[in-house]
């Protein structure tokens, strides 16, 4: 699901902030409540003081008119109230009283919030010792005042909702300070990605424009990605020029001896004619075989496609194959292989094709001289294979010229792949070739990670 960076970072950032708002309106509406307990609890208070001191003055008979004014004014509607004197009997006020509500306090409490209902309404009441002589009977008198919940759930509710629109419209600044903010920090981004598509597909340069430090990152990783775009670009041209080069005299060879069949003067004639064409067509096969080869494990990374293989088998395989052709040459062929296997991780195409190359070099470059030619190889921390022969060495100074592709120390047959393409699966297994010049041999060591 594609979805919008600022969309994601607006997520991202209002999410905890909701929460948060969601908690403080929390703890807000909670805030209210009390606070307009506090408010009306203390009016309470003052109300139930003015008519214990009115009805002390007064002798029971009456309150004063500035008490009465206060009953019927006080925030959050009427108060009723009434006053027990200290043998249940009610002073004033009204006979009826709050549910349930009883007529004295415990001994040991001056005063007592509690909530009660009053004709079916809810209310809120206080009751109020305080001692007193009101005409022949003096102790403690009772005062008893009550007003509805209903105005100071009102108040509560106005306080919170104020405090929720305060924090909503916090929220909602922050929503719109997010857009359109995230909108200008992307403006590097969307200059970039403009830039980027003014560039022609052949374009692959580095990037150097000035980014953000938070898009270094991505910036330097698509200049490693053009870089090896490029690199691998490079070297499937080099590729095609390469083997386009080293294919077109084998096949203008075959033309040639296409229409030398044809213009054959006896079928004797012909028979040979077409055996040198079948020989041609192998070499030139072998050839883009190699070329494949050697393209495949230089253009391929990682470890994709490998698998669990015996090299010592492979050897094996390898010798099998080598030493028909070796005895027909007059060549004495030793192998020093381990009776046991030795695995790796790898591919068994490019393996059996580095040791076939390996051991044709020893036929192709070996020259008149060789007269022995050794295939060992050894597991120990690392797998080291080596092929070694005693026919005309290579100076040091020619080991990189015989490294490279079509690269010959002396210029004879063979296509000048095979180190190239040993070099290149060595390198694509995580390994190494080392060669051994010398002017009385020549040697070749393949080092490769063992399977532990």
């Amino acid at each position: 699901m594609r979805r919008s960076l600022r969309l994601r970072l607006l997520l991202i950032i209002l999410t905890p902030l909701v929460a948060l708002g969601i908690v403080a309106g929390t703890w807000r509406v909670e805030a209210a409540r009390r606070t307009a307990a506090e408010f009306f609890d203390r009016n309470l208070m003052f109300t139930a003081l003015a008519v214990s001191r009115d009805v002390a003055l007064l002798d029971g008979d009456a309150i004063s008119p500035e008490t009465e004014k206060l009953l019927g004014d006080t925030a959050g509607g009427p108060v009723r109230y009434h006053v027990y004197a200290p043998d249940g009997v009610l002073v004033v006020g009204y006979a009826v009283p709050p549910i349930p509500v009883t007529r004295r306090l415990p001994q040991d409490v001056a005063f007592l919030y509690t909530d009660a209902l009053y004709k079916g309404t809810p209310v809120r009441v206080l009751r109020l010792k305080t001692e007193a002589t009101i005409g022949a009977i003096s102790g403690t008198f009772t005062t008893t005042v009550w007003q509805s919940m209903a105005a100071r759930n009102r108040f509560a509710l106005q306080l919170a909702l104020r405090a929720g629109v305060v924090i909503a419209s916090l929220i909602l600044a922050v929503a719109l300070l997010v857009w359109f903010g995230v909108r200008h920090g992307l403006k590097p981004l969307t200059d970039l990605e403009e830039a980027i598509s003014r560039r022609s597909p052949e374009d692959l340069s580095p990037i150097r424009r000035t980014v953000p430090v938070e898009t270094q990152g991505l910036v330097g990783r698509l200049n490693t990605l053009f870089t090896q775009f490029g690199a691998t670009m490079e070297a499937q041209s080099n590729f095609v020029s390469d083997a386009a080069h080293q294919l077109r005299n084998p096949i203008a060879g075959l033309q040639a001896l296409s229409a030398a069949i044809l213009t054959a003067p006896t079928l004797e004639a012909a028979h040979q004619r077409a055996a040198d064409m079948a020989k041609a067509a192998n070499n030139a096969g072998q050839l883009a075989n190699r070329l494949l080869t050697l393209e495949r494990a230089r253009a391929e990374s990682g470890t994709g496609g490998f698998e669990q293989l015996d090299l010592q088998e492979l050897a094996t395989a390898a010798a099998d194959a080598f030493a028909p052709r070796a005895q027909a040459r007059g060549l004495r062929f030793d192998t020093d292989l381990p009776p046991g296997p030795v695995l790796l991780l790898g591919d068994r195409v490019m393996l059996g094709e580095a040791l076939a190359n390996l051991l044709d070099n020893t036929l192709v470059h070996g020259g008149e001289d060789l007269t022995r030619v050794t295939l060992s190889l050894r597991a120990d921390r690392d797998i080291t294979l080596s092929v070694r022969d005693d026919g005309r060495g290579v100076a040091a100074s020619d080991v990189p010229k015989i490294l490279s592709r079509f690269g010959q120390a002396r210029s004879g047959p063979g296509s000048g792949l095979g180190l190239s393409i040993a070099e290149a699966v060595a390198l694509r297994h995580g390994g190494t070739l080392t060669v051994e010049p010398s002017d009385d041999g020549f040697g070749v060591v393949l080092t490769l990670p063992l399977l532990r």
